[in-house]
């Protein structure tokens, strides 16, 4: 057994379709076949379920999986051991990060990288439920993400910050020094999409106001509603987006109230798998 075959089966259940497994482990379709079936032969049981595509693991595949990813997860920390012997952690520190949490999350890797200047961070806007996947799946080391709204099971957590919630307008709207949520509803607005947790958090403060908005548009982008206020359609975020970058003259930002929302986002690490060498120097530096 190759460790390069368990890379392989862990690839294709996270892209469920041999191509893009192929495309991930840098290797042909042929080649990650080949090695996926080479697999089930030395193991004697079969991995995956096969048509014309992908389609699923098996039962015993599901059960193999886990094992392949704990393997994986334990050679990577006895990397990053050996590492630190020689003097200094090396590889990648993977994080997953909330859109909102974006503008701050400089905090976290620009100190990283002074104390271990031979890792590299790589972070990755996603959603919520992809940072609990990525965690579960050990696809990433910790995720940075709201602690008291939807909390994430098995993990430990690290409180950072909290977030209020703003409406960006047109400069010369007529608001005064706030807004109502009810206000806001009734307004042709630019929201984040449903299945990020930030719209969650703004359609559940509506709820709270006994008010349904009706978005002209959505988005994944903070950026691109930004974009949107500037042209009339007026969109909800977070402070810490706007404080790391500033809105243009023509636009403003009045905070939003009745009632007043704030949620705590913070550093998540899955107690689900061993703690690596990476993950606990993490959580020291944020406890010093």
């Amino acid at each position: 057994m190759f460790i390069r075959q368990l890379e392989y089966l862990t690839a294709l259940d996270r892209e469920r379709h041999f191509g893009r497994a192929a495309v991930a482990c840098h290797v042909s379709q042929p080649t990650l076949s080949a090695g996926i079936r080479s697999l089930e032969r030395e193991l004697g049981v079969p991995l995956v379920r096969r048509a014309r595509e992908f389609e699923a693991l098996t039962p015993e595949g599901e059960l193999i999986l886990g094992w392949a990813q704990r393997a994986l997860a334990d050679l990577e920390s006895l990397q990053q051991e050996a590492s630190r012997l020689r003097g200094g952690l090396e590889g990648t520190l993977r994080i997953g990060a909330i859109p909102t949490s974006l503008p701050l999350s400089p905090m976290i890797t620009a100190r990283f990288r002074e104390r271990h200047p031979r890792m590299r961070v790589r972070l990755i806007s996603m959603s919520s439920r992809q940072i609990a996947h990525g965690l579960e799946h050990g696809e990433l080391e910790a995720g940075l993400t709201y602690l008291d709204n939807e909390p994430l099971a098995r993990v430990d957590a690290v409180p950072l910050w909290s977030e209020h919630y703003l409406l960006v307008t047109p400069a010369d709207s007529p608001f005064g020094v706030s807004v109502t949520w009810a206000e806001a509803a009734t307004l042709p607005l630019c929201l984040l999409t449903p299945d990020m947790q930030h719209r969650r958090i703004v359609d559940g403060a509506f709820g709270a106001a006994g008010a349904t908005p009706n978005p002209a548009v959505e988005t994944n982008s903070v950026s691109t509603l930004v974009a949107h206020a500037r042209a009339g359609l007026p969109g909800i975020t977070a402070h810490t987006w706007l404080d790391a970058n500033p809105l243009p003259a023509d636009l403003r930002a009045i905070p939003l109230v009745d009632p007043l929302i704030e949620h705590t986002i913070g550093l998540v690490t899955s107690t689900a798998v061993e703690r690596t060498p990476v993950i606990t120097e993490l959580l020291d530096l944020l406890s010093s």
